[in-house]
């Protein structure tokens, strides 16, 4: 089995809630989600999406011009939850040990609108005000590492809607394989006029809150969020919860389709599990993917039938949050963090699915939560599946530590 690596206590915004506090209550209300309505994003259409409409929390004045973008400031809000164990990490292992591992999909590309509009329109670029930077993916990790004086290697992963969980996957490895003791982990996205009109191009952007798995589903909404941890191979705190499993795959089967059969996920499914040494019978709850689309839906019920059967429980948050694409991963991730924490949610209720039309007997049954559902009475452990274009698919599986590694 391998070592145990810790995940703290999470920083968490979305559409749903601002910190795990809000977010766990918000899930488990009995009121379905209402997603915010918006003229924005696409023209013509009145969309739900997963909008933090809150004020953030503002960027120090001396914050470079090139990270400052709504993303960051996503971001950098989220991060005021894990602040105190960035700085306990620094003070025990030095700022060099420190690694930083983010996930995301948009960066800063929307701060160059104005930019492009002022080129589109005759200007030329030298007084347009274009910003390369914003442009960068890398920009959310250097600017935890300029933000916190980090030290320890950086990079952001972007793999659209697993970037956020492949993250964390990369953060385990950097920690079994001693290229850090610490590392901050996690996924940011921000709404965005490329890939709000880019999924209106595919047409999968449904015109109410997403259905996921319900006969008659359109489609999904779009969301934005930030999660973020501290991964260690110690517990620093009693209340940290472990990530005990990770699978990932690519089965490359088309270019935005999923794989019809599943294959691909099984093979992801199964090796989270190998790699915790579990089996599916310890799984607890799953988080699934769930965006809503016919195709994402037909595949993920197919993959989890075929490795858990009918018994164990199944939600798609993404009705409460919109599909957060490159935050995704880690968001999920958070959530089950949230759902297994026994401080966070002593009664251990689970989040209900959002399914006002039924589910689909097209699909392979699945066990999908009701209001009332709850943990199984043994050791809280929850898996969270994430899905991506090109065949891309990764498994995590988090809950609390067995009792030989505490």
């Amino acid at each position: 089995m391998n070592a145990a690596i810790y995940l703290s206590h999470p920083g968490v915004l979305s559409a749903v809630g601002d910190g795990l506090a809000a977010t766990v209550a918000a899930l488990l209300s009995p009121w379905p989600p209402q997603l915010s309505q918006s003229e924005a994003w696409v023209h013509g259409r009145n969309l739900p999406v997963g909008a933090v409409n809150q004020a953030l929390r503002p960027f120090a004045p001396e914050v470079p011009p090139g990270l400052s973008s709504r993303n960051n400031q996503l971001l950098w809000h989220a991060l005021a939850a894990v602040e105190p164990q960035i700085e306990a990490a620094k003070q025990r292992y030095g700022a060099a040990r420190v690694a930083v591992v983010l996930g995301t999909s948009t960066s800063g590309v929307d701060e160059n609108i104005a930019a492009f509009q002022h080129v589109v329109g005759g200007g030329g670029w030298a007084d347009s005000g274009f910003g390369q930077p914003h442009q960068l993916l890398s920009s959310p990790a250097e600017f935890v590492q300029w933000q916190y004086g980090l030290g320890g290697l950086a990079y952001v992963i972007s793999t659209a809607c697993t970037s956020g969980a492949r993250a964390l996957i990369s953060a385990a490895r950097l920690l079994r394989a001693g290229l850090a003791d610490a590392v901050v982990c996690g996924g940011v996205d921000c709404l965005s006029l490329l890939t709000v009109n880019g999924f209106a191009a595919l047409e999968v952007l449904s015109d109410d809150t997403a259905t996921p798995f319900a006969s008659g589903r359109r489609g999904i909404n779009i969301g934005e969020a930030a999660a973020v941890f501290v991964a260690t191979r110690e517990q620093a705190h009693p209340q940290d919860l472990c990530l005990l499993g990770y699978g990932a795959s690519s089965d490359a089967w088309h270019m935005s389709s999923p794989r019809p059969d599943g294959a691909g996920a099984v093979q992801t499914l199964q090796a989270a599990l190998a790699n915790a040494a579990l089996h599916p019978h310890d799984i607890g709850w799953i988080n699934l993917h769930g965006t809503g689309t016919e195709l994402n839906d037909s595949m993920e019920s197919t993959a989890v039938a075929q490795c858990f059967g009918a018994a164990t429980q199944c939600t798609s948050t993404k009705p409460y949050t919109g599909h957060t694409l490159g935050a995704a991963g880690a968001l999920e991730a958070a959530l089950v963090w949230g759902m297994a924490s026994r401080a966070d949610n002593p009664n251990g209720q689970l989040p209900a699915q959002y399914l006002p039309a039924g589910y689909d007997a097209a699909l392979p049954p699945l066990a999908l939560t009701a209001s009332g559902s709850h943990w199984p009475a043994h050791r809280r452990i929850g898996l969270s599946t994430s899905f991506a274009f090109g065949g891309n698919n990764s498994a995590l599986i988090i809950g609390e530590p067995a009792e030989d590694v505490c």
